[in-house]
């Protein structure tokens, strides 16, 4: 059979097939090594098919970067040399080595962008002629975005991006903070405006310290920021009189979020557990989301840590005169009731309110000095004296909330130095602020408890096991 007859009764895959593999045959004679190698925009790949496979096309070429030779899973590439009928003749092998060739796709040009800080006195217009634009790119972006007004609010210290391509504005980008900016993006001749919130990663972190001296010198050694540490001291402050109560010994530990963006540190998060050990006393408490996305925290018994008043109104000042109806006054020199305790604190020290209510009084009043009255409910009232600024805006009638800016410590009125004098009222008569039982806020629904209890066991449990672990290295 000569070969014009072969062609005649051979199908038309099996001729193509043939002559492929007497190409192959042909290259690999030319060749001098059998071996092939490849580079980084080819594969060597042996094809090799079942026997009486049918073509197929491939799936998965492995990557062109390795340069190795690696076989073919069977039914994974097409067979370049099908089976042929008994009395066909075919001179390639079967399983002749095929180079397939694999073209690298070239990676997408990376954007350039020019970050231009934001200085005073800087503008829009004044940022744009910075990045070497002109009105006739700006004020079509301004027309064309839904809120321009969003790219107006510049601050000091923020930054606007700018991607221009061939002396046009591509895309713009200003940056509130790490996490939120606005992106202005032009396609086709329009702009889209979309505000663009990133969420940063969160990593439970555990800190413990023992109070030798004060709380901040001790939470400063334990690696905490100043923030958290008036965090921390905000949720005890219900149970425990930083001003008053502290003891050398007193203890405290906590697990809380670090927050990171592209594996850097952006700030804190939460605090998800904490305890405080005050006098031998242990309080604890956790922070619970219930199942409306309201957060709080919780002894692991389920009760509010908050109260209705704050115990002190000021952070970290020093009692310099406590409640007293038989005092000596210090500067009249004659027996006087101190109906309230005194602060001593620097001038400027905020002062908050104790809890919430509505401002009665905000003004001068006598001896007091510059003195805020607030009436919560029917039955409470607080007062705070000779304070140097009463907060801008603050009035008679003005809503407060608690732990809310009220103003600020002073030595005005009848005073011998910078100082808060602090009185608390229950139905008109006046009581001890450091003794007084305050009354709590609600407890945790009895519908949450389900889902507050496990999650309090757990943190508690990684709240001793660190501690342990700690003691155990020491």
């Amino acid at each position: 059979m000569n070969v014009i007859e072969l062609s005649k009764r051979l199908p038309r895959v099996h001729l193509i097939a043939a002559g492929t593999g007497a190409l192959a045959l042909g290259v690999a004679l030319l060749m001098p090594s059998q071996e092939v190698a490849a580079n980084k925009s080819q594969v060597t790949l042996e094809l090799k098919a079942p026997e009486g496979s049918a073509p197929q096309l491939p799936l998965q070429p492995s990557p062109a970067s390795t340069g190795e030779t690696v076989p073919a899973a069977a039914g994974s590439f097409a067979s370049l040399t099908p089976a042929l009928p008994e009395d066909s003749v075919v001179t390639p092998e079967a399983h002749t080595p095929v180079t397939a060739t694999v073209e690298a796709t070239p990676e997408p040009a990376k954007e350039e962008w020019l970050r231009i800080e934001v200085r005073a006195g800087d503008n829009l217009t004044t940022l744009f002629k910075k990045a070497g634009l002109g009105a006739n790119e700006l004020y079509p972006m301004l027309n064309s975005i839904e809120s321009p007004k969003a790219l107006g609010r510049l601050k000091p210290g923020e930054f606007l991006d700018f991607v221009i391509e061939e002396g046009e504005l591509r895309k713009l980008r200003h940056e509130k903070s790490p996490l939120v900016s606005t992106l202005v993006t032009k396609e086709d001749g329009k702009y889209r405006l979309e505000e663009v919130e990133r969420q940063p990663e969160a990593r439970a972190i555990y800190r413990s310290g023992t109070i030798e001296s004060s709380l901040f010198l001790a939470g400063e050694e334990a690696g905490l920021s100043q923030g958290k540490i008036m965090e921390l001291a905000t949720l005890f402050g219900w149970d425990v009189d930083f001003a008053l109560d502290i003891r050398k010994g007193d203890s405290f530990a906590l697990i809380y979020e670090e927050l990171f963006l592209d594996g850097k540190k952006i700030g804190d998060g939460e605090i998800l557990a904490a305890e405080f050990t005050n006098q031998g006393k242990r309080f604890r408490t956790i922070r619970y989301t219930d199942s409306n996305g309201r957060s709080d925290y919780y002894t692991p018994e389920g009760d509010s840590m908050r109260k209705a008043f704050l115990r002190t109104p000021v952070d970290f000042a020093r009692v310099s005169s406590r409640f007293n109806p038989n005092r000596l006054h210090p500067i009249h020199g004659t027996r006087r009731p101190h109906r309230g305790v005194d602060y001593a604190a620097a001038t400027g020290t905020p002062i908050k309110s104790a809890g919430d209510g509505k401002v009665i009084h905000a003004g001068r009043k006598g001896g007091y000095g510059k003195t805020v009255v607030i009436q919560h409910g029917q039955a409470y009232s607080t007062l705070y004296a000779h304070m140097s600024r009463i907060k801008p805006g603050l009035r008679r009638g003005s809503r407060v909330r608690q732990g809310q800016l009220i103003g600020y410590v002073g030595s005005t009125g009848n005073s011998t130095g910078p100082h808060l004098h602090y009185e608390f009222r229950v139905n008109g008569v006046h009581r001890n602020p450091l003794t007084v039982d305050l009354p709590k806020a609600a407890p945790l629904p009895k519908k949450e408890r389900a889902n507050f209890e496990p999650l309090a066991r757990d943190l508690l449990a990684q709240l001793e096991t660190q501690a342990q672990t700690q003691l155990a290295s020491q």
